[in-house]
């Protein structure tokens, strides 16, 4: 059972929120409160795990809210309500929104929002990790940016001069993504000028992935290392382009979803490193010092790993199940018990093949192919097509 709080000052919209979501009441105890300081008085006494506020409200405004119960109650999954005129208030909100809905918001899109923000509850039921989330002081909110381009996606048509002009709205990011686009990953042979050209070229989807990925970078601390954003940025566009690569070869329509998972299996790392450097270095030292992998460094001193806590913070942002999964276990694959191609599947062989191929420096430090996954899907024989469309020689 889900314990889900709403927040509104009008009366009248909690009973209709009430009236609207009874079928949900085998799954869901609801709670309702007219103000910000009800509210904070529910949470500890009836466990709530999500929270779902109006922006407009007198006295504490849903902003001010939300700020208190990322305080007080960090393990809380914490989405506004708002209209698109209330877009300066919900700015107010970065940093502190696990996720935004729309006003009027349908039934079947709230209910599927929560549920897709809860089920990684199930995938990733670990109390140590959502602990350590919980108290991390910076953890990027979903970017507003990618959520315009998710509403402009969702519609039956959507205008790809549109999603251009969106990006066009941040200097910032037109300069990264066209630099992205320019670079060798994409091989194309003229230079793309213009946000347009570059939506057009790579494709709704793809351009959205790469805005969700600059955008969570971009929120982090600039004091943080540049050459280690570097590093992990470059990796990530590697392996999300390899993703992408592979799943064209055995599933077209897995393809983006292996692009997004592939593009972020690494926000992990990134959050760690700037929310806990202290921690983060001891982890780097020990794998040194100890000869051990990555992950039982980072189980060691953090209780958790960086692909959960990159996936617990997509889960939040109910991103698709399928992609969550793919960051959760690109490294254990056989830990997912999946019996099929997959996202997963593509990001980690791709994970594996970037790695195999990096730089001396990064060389033979990452994971190899799980052979037993990759072997109970049937798999093996793909192996060096895979290699040879990500740009690799033939082993």
């Amino acid at each position: 059972m889900i314990n889900i709080l709403f927040v509104d000052d009008e009366p009248n919209i909690l009973d209709g929120l009430q009236r609207m979501l009874r079928p949900m009441r085998d799954e869901w105890e609801m709670y309702f409160a007219s103000g910000g300081v009800q509210a904070l008085a529910l949470i500890p006494e009836n466990n709530i795990d999500v929270i779902i506020s109006d922006m407009k409200m007198p006295g504490m405004d849903g902003a001010q809210l939300l700020q208190a119960v990322s305080e007080q109650f960090p393990h809380v999954i914490r989405i506004i309500l708002s209209g698109y005129s209330e877009k300066e208030m919900i700015m107010k909100t970065l940093g502190t929104a696990h996720q935004y809905l729309s006003k009027p918001c349908e039934a079947d899109t709230l209910v599927g929002t929560v549920k897709r923000v809860c089920s990684l509850r199930i995938l990733l039921n670990d109390s140590n990790l959502r602990q350590l989330v919980s108290q991390l002081p910076t953890v990027p909110s979903l970017p507003m940016l990618y959520t315009e381009l998710i509403d402009e996606l969702g519609k039956s048509e959507p205008s790809t001069k549109k999603v251009g002009d969106i990006i066009k709205n941040d200097i910032g990011m037109t300069v990264k993504v066209l630099q992205i686009v320019n670079s060798a990953f994409f091989g194309i042979r003229r230079t793309i000028s213009d946000s347009t050209q570059a939506v057009e070229f790579l494709g709704l989807d793809t351009i959205s992935s790469l805005t969700l990925g600059l955008g969570v970078i971009s929120q982090f601390d600039s004091t943080t290392s540049t050459s280690f954003f570097a590093d992990v940025w470059a990796h990530s566009i590697a392996v999300g382009i390899m993703a992408h690569k592979i799943a064209l070869c055995e599933k077209r329509e897995l393809a983006n979803d292996a692009f997004t998972a592939g593009l972020l299996h690494g926000i992990g790392k990134v959050v760690l490193a700037v929310n806990l450097p202290s921690q983060f270095n001891k982890v780097q030292q020990l794998i040194k010092d100890e000869n051990i992998s990555e992950d039982e460094a980072e189980e060691t001193i953090f209780e958790a790993t960086y692909a959960e806590v990159g996936a617990y913070l997509l889960g939040l942002w109910g991103l698709p199940v399928d992609v969550v999964k793919a960051v959760a276990f690109h490294k254990n694959p056989i830990d997912a018990e999946s019996n099929s191609f997959s996202a997963l599947t593509a990001v980690h062989a791709a994970n594996s093949i970037q790695r195999s191929s990096a730089t001396p420096e990064g060389s033979g430090k990452g994971p190899d192919f799980d052979l037993n996954y990759l072997g109970k899907l049937g798999l093996l024989e793909r192996i060096p097509l895979w290699r040879q469309r990500c740009g690799l020689e033939i082993a």
